[in-house]
């Protein structure tokens, strides 16, 4: 199988081209395209994604964003852009319209506006939430713009002494809970009720620590315990919800196993992890750059979901389960690349990447490979494993090292059970599991189909044996009968 994926490389290299939809694309992607393999090699395979434009302010017509920190799509399809430099919200359309541009509003009468706002969000019936983080805050705007309310710095008996609150990213769940990442707190997200009052923390990170130095700190004294790095959890980076209610978080820790979470109402991980490896962005590196960091995620439909990495302006896409479906993106200065991404959103089809250092928002639009991967995964997450057929095997006519492909037809195949051939599949998908429960099935399969005739023979068999040995008996009898006496019975008779 590892000599069948490196055989392959070769062909996935040269069908780069065949992911380009149309003349659009008149140029290549201007970073590696690849995934990992069950061996967590990396292997070429086509773009999924390719730069279509870049916007900026100027484009737009309002003038030169200075360090944007965020961006938010609603359910209406504006999309919202958090000019952090300007002070202000600037709102487009579908087209790339200027709709409005939020940098003031009336608060009980008197004006007032934003002082680094870091943060967004947009909830179904259209609100805003802004992190303003120059004002120690959170504001809640109407769709038109106009003041509902503020959440202040909370008073609670479990914040620190001189605890002072800079929201940096927000989000809100369909019950009204809204979640706030803040400068400085490792405890955890801070959760809010629908009324703005603070209810505590929710998926607090853990901490894995370091024996080798907790031993040592047994040993110091206390200038140099003062000197080492304290066991405290990261903080969290950003935000986002998903369709049933989910939170989504990444952390900045580039070390952490879990940089993403999917946390339950209660505060619980349940982000599945069913992957061949860890969902935490590339699986090798160069010592140079480190592991990924990843700083925001984008929860797409059909359970997909873009994680944005930090070290290297990539995107990493992955599907329900925790298989890695795509990366696309890299830092540079060419058309396409970033300088200092800062945040992952969805527009339609056309995914945006938000780039602090240039002051513009990427647009990637999904080539052929692209499209072909997120409509089988997402007939796979509806379960539709019939229909992904189709797509699956147009996956692999451009990319014949997908293994995913290759065990989601197997899936398919096992449910309608042909279990000889979802074996073939799941070898090549490397799925030693279903491959296992296919097995079983063909195997029952072949036992049941055939028993009447192999119960059949064995009674045949048991019965033919049988009857030798009968035959054989009678055989030996009547020849002891037919012979001379035996020589004693002669000699006694003469005796006689």
């Amino acid at each position: 199988m590892k000599l069948h994926a490196c055989l392959l490389s070769l062909s996935a290299a040269a069908l780069l081209a065949l992911g380009l939809p149309g003349p659009a694309f008149a140029e290549s992607a201007p970073y590696e395209s690849y995934n990992y393999d069950s061996w967590s090699d990396a292997v070429p395979a086509p773009a999924a994604y390719l730069p279509e434009k870049s916007v900026s302010g100027a484009d737009l017509g309002v003038g030169d964003f200075v360090e944007p920190s965020d961006i938010a799509v609603s359910a209406r399809g504006l999309l919202y852009i958090v000019d952090s430099g300007n002070a202000r919200i600037v709102v487009v359309d579908g087209d790339w319209r200027v709709k409005s541009v939020i940098d003031r509003f009336e608060r009980d009468g008197q004006p007032d506006g934003f002082s680094n706002p870091t943060g967004l969000y947009v909830d179904e019936a259209e609100q805003l939430y802004v992190a303003d983080s120059g004002h120690s805050r959170i504001v809640v705007l109407g769709a038109d713009g106009a003041f509902i309310r503020t959440i202040e710095k909370p008073s609670s008996d479990i914040l620190p002494d001189g605890f002072a609150f800079t929201p940096l990213k927000v989000a809100v769940d369909k019950a009204g809970r809204v979640y706030v990442v803040a400068k400085g707190i490792f405890e955890g997200i801070m959760q809010f009720d629908g009324s703005g009052a603070f209810i505590g923390y929710v998926g607090t990170n853990k901490v894995s620590p370091d024996y080798a130095e907790y031993f040592w700190r047994m040993l110091s004294t206390k200038a140099q315990k003062a000197q080492m790095v304290l066991f405290v959890p990261t903080e969290f980076s950003n935000l986002d919800m998903d369709g049933k209610g989910f939170l989504f978080a990444t952390n900045i820790d580039p070390g952490s196993r879990e940089p993403i979470k999917r946390l339950n109402p209660s505060g619980d991980d349940v982000l599945k992890r069913f992957g061949y490896f860890d969902v935490a962005g590339d699986i090798r590196y160069r010592s140079a750059v480190g592991p990924s960091r990843m700083i925001d995620v984008n929860v797409r439909e059909s359970g997909l979901y873009s994680v944005l990495d930090s070290s290297q302006g990539k995107v990493f896409t992955y599907d329900h389960e925790g298989n890695l479906l795509y990366i696309y993106g890299g830092k540079g200065s060419q058309r396409g690349t970033v300088k200092t991404p800062a945040a992952i959103e969805q527009l339609g089809d056309r995914q945006l990447v938000l780039d602090r250092g240039r002051a513009s928002i990427e647009v990637y639009a999904p080539t052929r490979y692209g499209s072909a991967v997120n409509k089988a995964a997402g007939l796979h997450y509806t379960g539709d494993e019939r229909q992904a057929v189709p797509a699956w095997k147009e996956v692999l006519k451009l990319n014949a090292n997908f293994d995913l492909a290759y065990i989601g037809i197997g899936k398919s195949l096992l449910m309608e059970r042909k279990n000889k051939e979802a074996m073939t599949y799941f070898e090549l998908g490397m799925d030693r599991d279903s491959y296992s429960v296919a097995f079983k099935r063909y195997r029952r399969e072949v036992m049941k189909e055939h028993f009447g005739t192999a119960l059949t023979i064995l009674l045949a068999a048991v019965a033919a044996y049988a009857l030798w040995r009968l035959a054989g008996r009678r055989l030996l009898r009547g020849g002891r009968s037919a012979g001379p006496p035996p020589p004693w019975t002669s000699s006694k008779a003469k005796e006689g």
